[in-house]
C-alpha cells in the first residue's frame, strides 16, 4: 500500500513552525473585536445547500461554480460553508438572537471552501476573520465595522492599505440601475463570456464582478450605481463618509466595488493593500439589509466583513512587520541519572504551573546531546541535574544567550528566581511599549 504524503489540492498544512503566528493574527483579532462589543460565534462547517443558495444568490459565481456540494447518506444536500455570513444569519434565526437587545454584534474565525484554481493567497481551503452586526440601520453602524478592520489592521501593523468605499443602493434605485446596465452590456452583448451573457436578464451587476478580463474591460466604462442613488440611500452614504471623516479614517470612493454576493445593499467596501499585485483584496464586506428576510426572518438591517487571514499573513511578511518570534522554552532542564529524571520531571511540573515554558529531556540523551537540543530549541536556561546537584541541592543556571552561569538552589526558590526572571524580560518589553507611546502622544 502507498503512503499518502500529500494533502489534497489546494489546501495547506500550518506547521508548528508557522502556528503561531496563524494564533497572534486569531488572538489580536478576537481581542479587537471583543473592544467593540463583538462576540464570536461558531458555527458548523456545512450546511443545508439551499442556505448558500437563498442568501449569497443562484446568479453568483460562488453558487453557480464554487460550491463543494453532496449528498448525504440521507440523501440530503449539503454544502461546505463557502463565506461566514450565512451560517451566521442562519444560527441568528434559529436561536433567536434577534429577539435580544439589538444590535447582536458577533464575530467569528471560521474556515471557508471554495472550488477555484489555486494561487497564491487564494486556496480551495481557507480562513477568514469576520464580523457580523444584526440589527442596526444607521450609517454609523457602517463606519463602525469598517473601523473594526480599520483598527485590527492597525492594531497588527499593517501598512500600505487603503480603504475603498461605494454604495450599490437599495432594491428601489437598483432597478434603475439594472435598466441602464442591461442597455449598455445588452449593446456589447457579443463580447461578453457565456456566463455573462446569462446574467444580463437575471442580475446584470453580477457582470461587474466577474473574473473574465474581457469582461472586466468591458465593466470599466460601464454606467456607476452613485449616479442612481435614490435620496435615502445617498443621504446614508453621506453619513457613512462623515463618519469617517469624524474619526479620521481615509477612504477614496470606488464605484467598481460591487461585491460578489447577492445578498449586499447600500454600503460595500474593500481594504486594499499594495502588497499583493493582483490578490490586493485583503477585506471586503458592507450592507445586506434583505439577508435575514430573504432566508425568513423579519426585516433585520445588518451588515459585515471577512478578512482573509492567508492574505492577511502574506501581506503582514511582505511590508515585513513586526509579528512575534516563535515561541521557546524558558529554562531545559538536562537530567543525568535516574533520580535526577524523577526530580527533573517534578521541577519542570510545577514551573510549568507557575506559568514558565519548561522542557526536559523525553529520548534519553546524554549530555552533550541534550545541550545542542536546549540550544536548538531556543531554551533562553539549561539547569543540569545529576546525583551532585541532588546531593548538595544546588545546581548551574546557564543562560544560553550570553553564556554567564550562576548558581541557583534546587529548592522552592528555584521557583521565584525563574518565574522572576521571564517576568522581568516581560515587564522590560512592556516599558519599551509604553515609552514609545509617551514618545508618540
Amino acid at each position: 500500500m502507498s503512503l499518502i504524503t500529500k494533502a489534497p489540492r489546494g489546501t495547506q498544512d500550518v506547521l508548528p513552525s508557522e502556528s503561531y503566528k496563524w494564533q497572534y493574527l486569531e488572538q489580536t483579532a478576537i481581542a479587537v473585536a471583543k473592544d467593540f462589543g463583538y462576540r464570536e460565534l461558531r458555527t458548523p462547517v456545512f450546511e443545508h445547500t439551499e442556505l448558500f443558495q437563498r442568501s449569497v444568490g443562484e446568479t453568483t459565481d460562488v453558487v453557480q461554480k464554487e460550491m463543494y456540494t453532496f449528498c448525504d447518506k440521507g440523501d440530503r444536500s449539503i454544502t461546505l460553508r463557502p463565506e461566514g455570513t450565512a451560517g451566521a444569519a442562519r444560527a441568528l434565526l434559529e436561536h433567536s438572537l434577534h429577539t435580544d437587545a439589538l444590535p447582536a454584534k458577533i464575530c467569528y474565525l471560521t474556515s471557508c471552501y471554495r472550488y477555484e484554481k489555486p494561487q497564491a493567497g487564494r486556496l480551495r481551503e481557507f480562513h477568514q476573520f469576520g464580523v457580523e452586526c444584526f440589527g442596526a440601520a444607521q450609517p454609523q453602524a457602517d463606519a463602525e465595522v469598517i473601523s473594526v478592520a480599520y483598527t485590527l489592521l492597525k492594531a497588527l501593523g499593517v501598512t500600505g492599505v487603503k480603504l475603498h468605499l461605494n454604495s450599490i443602493g437599495c432594491p428601489t434605485c437598483r432597478a434603475k440601475y439594472h435598466e441602464a446596465l442591461k442597455a449598455y452590456f445588452e449593446a456589447n452583448v457579443e463580447t461578453l463570456c457565456g456566463t455573462c451573457r446569462d446574467r444580463l436578464d437575471r442580475n446584470p451587476m453580477r457582470i461587474l464582478d466577474c473574473k473574465s478580463p474581457v469582461c472586466r474591460e468591458l465593466a470599466a466604462n460601464a454606467p456607476v450605481m452613485l449616479d442612481f442613488l435614490c435620496d435615502d440611500c445617498a443621504t446614508h452614504f453621506e453619513q457613512v463618509k462623515g463618519c469617517l471623516q469624524a474619526a479620521e479614517i481615509e477612504f477614496e470612493i470606488d464605484p467598481h466595488i460591487v461585491r460578489g454576493l447577492d445578498y449586499y445593499t447600500r454600503t460595500v467596501f474593500e481594504f486594499v493593500s499594495d502588497a499583493l499585485g493582483a490578490q490586493a483584496v485583503v477585506c471586503g464586506g458592507g450592507r445586506y439589509d434583505g439577508l435575514i428576510e430573504e432566508l425568513g426572518g423579519p426585516h433585520l438591517p445588518s451588515l459585515g466583513f471577512g478578512m482573509g487571514l492567508e492574505r492577511l499573513l502574506m501581506i503582514l511578511e511582505a511590508k515585513e512587520a513586526n509579528l512575534p518570534e516563535a515561541p521557546t522554552p524558558e529554562v531545559y532542564f538536562a537530567p543525568m541519572g535516574d533520580k535526577a529524571i524523577a526530580a527533573c520531571f517534578s521541577m519542570a511540573l510545577k514551573l510549568r504551573e507557575g506559568g514558565v515554558s519548561v522542557e526536559t529531556d523525553l529520548v534519553g540523551r546524554g549530555l552533550k546531546a541534550q545541550m545542542k537540543y536546549a540550544d536548538k530549541i531556543g531554551a533562553r536556561y539549561v539547569i543540569v541535574v545529576g546525583d551532585n546537584e541532588l546531593e548538595t541541592g544546588s545546581a548551574r543556571l546557564k543562560d544560553m544567550k550570553t553564556g554567564e552561569q550562576t548558581d541557583i538552589a534546587l529548592d522552592d526558590s528555584l521557583y521565584t528566581v525563574l518565574y522572576n526572571k521571564a517576568l522581568d524580560r516581560e515587564l522590560a518589553g512592556m516599558a519599551d511599549i509604553f515609552s514609545s507611546i509617551v514618545e508618540e502622544g
